[in-house]
C-alpha cells in the first residue's frame, strides 16, 4: 500500500530523530520531535493532526491522540504504513553497511539474533546508547 498511499495522498512527509537526539532527549521526546518535523515539512499544513498513542507533539494546530489509532483512523493507518516501509528500507541500507548485525532481517528490533550480534560485535553508530542492551554490549566491547 506504500506506493498507493504516496500516489493518492494530497501530501505526506516522513521525518526522524537521530540516534544522538534519541539518546539526548529520550525516546518519547525524540518521537514528538520527529512528529513535529513531519507535520512542519508537509506541503499543505493541516488544520488538525491526529496521532497514534496517548501523547501529542506541540504543534500550532489542534492535535488529538488516539490510542491504537493505527487500527481506528485511516490517516494514522496510512502514516504507519509509510513510516514502517521507510524504516524497513533504512534497515536494509544499514545492513549493507553493517551486515554482521542482520538489520535486513530484524529491522532493528531487539530479536535474539540482534542481541547476540550486539554481544559479539558491540554497537555500531546506528545503535542507541540509551537502550539498555546496547549500553551493556558497549561495556563488554
Amino acid at each position: 500500500l506504500y506506493d498507493e498511499i504516496r500516489a493518492k495522498a494530497l501530501c505526506c512527509s516522513i521525518a526522524l530523530a537521530t540516534v544522538e537526539e534519541i539518546d539526548g532527549l529520550n525516546i518519547l521526546q525524540a518521537t514528538m520531535l520527529a512528529m513535529r518535523r513531519a507535520v512542519e515539512a508537509l506541503r499543505l499544513l493541516p488544520h488538525r493532526v491526529v496521532v497514534d498513542g496517548n501523547r501529542v507533539p506541540l504543534l500550532p494546530m489542534t492535535v488529538a491522540a488516539v490510542v491504537k489509532g493505527d487500527a481506528k483512523v485511516a490517516a494514522i493507518s496510512a502514516a504507519s504504513i509509510l513510516a514502517k516501509v521507510q524504516r524497513d528500507r533504512w534497515c536494509i541500507d544499514l545492513h549493507a553497511q553493517f551486515p554482521h548485525y542482520g538489520f535486513a532481517t530484524h529491522k532493528g528490533y531487539p530479536t535474539g539474533e540482534h542481541l547476540a550480534a550486539l554481544q559479539r560485535h558491540g554497537p555500531c553508530v546506528a545503535h542507541r546508547r540509551s537502550f539498555a542492551p546496547v549500553r551493556a554490549a558497549e561495556r563488554r566491547a
